[in-house]
């Protein structure tokens, strides 16, 4: 799932072609996860984890995603942090994707991509080579696809922290770079900070609106 490229090779610029790959190859039509992970090959479960929290990193209108790809990251990566293989149930693979999904994924977020590949290598060794660590950041990806598939319908940002943290890490973990899935555990605490404000602002003001109901 998480395999490491040989030296020499660019794994941000390969993420760019194996979107613009389906890109252009299901460019006008509905594509079902099963087809996607067999254009994907060898990084298959690693990759659709990160393609599917893309559009939430960038402004892609494409309402109604967040909880179904928010399943299929949990689960994914849930399979990974007991060490078990990669794997998804038909009725999941059977997910389609909408016309056009890949276009809109890459021309939303590929200036993110593009600043992100620049700063990505191998780095921190005792972090990212234990698979005990690869277990317990695929959790922290697992934990996101969890407040990812969370219905808060009107809060902002509640989609887009989360993928960040997901598709920051991923890529950290398939790439073993320990600085990214640093700075993706970091990101993690200030999106929970984020929904603990949010959270106790909202029971604020319910407090304040049953003292006002109740004169």
């Amino acid at each position: 799932m998480f395999h490491q490229e040989p030296n020499g090779t660019d794994p941000l610029k390969k993420l760019s072609d194996e979107l613009h790959q389906l890109a252009e190859r299901f460019a006008e039509r509905k594509v079902t996860l099963h087809e996607v992970m067999d254009v994907l090959g060898v990084r298959a479960s690693g990759l659709l984890i990160i393609i599917l929290a893309l559009p939430f990193c960038a402004p892609i209108s494409i309402p109604g995603l967040s909880v179904p790809f928010g399943i299929i990251i949990l689960f994914i990566a849930v399979r990974f942090a007991f060490g078990l293989p990669p794997w998804l149930p038909r009725r999941l693979l059977a997910t389609q994707l909408p016309p056009r999904f890949f276009r809109a994924v890459l021309e939303g977020a590929s200036k993110f991509i593009g600043w992100i590949e620049k700063r990505l290598k191998p780095r921190w060794p005792w972090w990212t080579g234990s698979p005990a660590w690869l277990r317990l950041h695929a959790a922290m990806v697992g934990f996101c696809g969890f407040l990812l598939l969370l219905p808060l319908v009107g809060i902002p940002f509640t989609n887009t922290l989360p993928a960040l943290v997901i598709v920051i890490g991923m890529l950290g973990m398939m790439e073993r770079d320990g600085v990214a899935i640093a700075a993706a555990y970091g990101l993690l605490v200030v999106t929970l900070c984020y929904l603990g404000l949010f959270a106790g602002v909202m029971i604020e003001l319910f407090k304040r609106a049953q003292h006002w109901l109740m004169g």
